[in-house]
């Protein structure tokens, strides 16, 4: 009689892999190290125009996505399930808290950003698609990985990945704006309990700068 113990099937009859101890800290900075390189490659596909380039937008959001997709911890036991309306509404809500010091700005000010409506259409397709690419890649995969090391630890260092990455395109002045911001993103994952609080209220928020900003 074998003395191995039965890997308890998936939903849909697949079995989990085994656990790894500790693998999940070494494909994490794998994956950071991947993110760094993505943040290089956007750079140097956008140049100086960095932060307004589709093309090197899209380009990072595509790299992202591959990594996600390739480092899925499938060995890890799956977070319990939360309703998909609760992501929805807490991103939501936190789409509003992160709008609300710009709104307050242009709201003293009387006026709203002025810029084209016909282009916005097509701003706000690519900036969904690298906000929810962001928010899979920070939120989903690495925050999984790095649960077992504690809340406090999936929290940060998504968030200062989330800072890092945003330096190109913004410089340093906006590195403190940028940390608080992942951090409250983080934050959302954690009490929503899934990655797409974080990510609603990502691209709701950017789509939103584009009158209030």
């Amino acid at each position: 009689m074998s003395t191995t113990a039965a890997v308890p099937p998936r939903a849909g009859g697949r079995s989990a892999r085994p656990a790894r101890p500790g693998s999940e800290v070494g494909l994490a900075v794998l994956l950071l190290g991947g993110l760094a390189a993505a943040v290089v490659l956007r750079t140097a596909v956008g140049g100086a125009g960095v932060a307004r380039s589709p093309v090197a937008g899209l380009l990072f959001a595509g790299v992202l996505v591959a990594l996600a997709a390739i480092a899925r911890p499938q060995w890890l036991p799956r977070p319990a399930r939360t309703s998909p309306l609760r992501g929805l509404a807490y991103g939501l809500a936190g789409a509003v808290v992160l709008c609300l010091p710009a709104l307050a700005s242009r709201w003293d000010a009387g006026t709203l950003a002025a810029r084209p409506g016909d282009a916005f259409f097509n701003w706000a397709a690519v900036v969904a698609v690298v906000a929810i690419a962001e928010e899979w890649f920070l939120r989903g995969v690495l925050h999984r990985l790095l649960e077992p090391r504690g809340t406090v630890v999936a929290l940060l260092v998504p968030a200062g990945a989330f800072a890092a990455l945003h330096l190109p395109l913004y410089g340093l002045a906006a590195l403190p704006l940028d940390l608080a911001v992942g951090i409250w993103l983080g934050a959302l994952r954690i009490v929503a309990g899934r990655w797409s609080a974080p990510a609603v209220a990502h691209v709701v928020a950017d789509w939103a700068a584009w009158f209030i900003a």
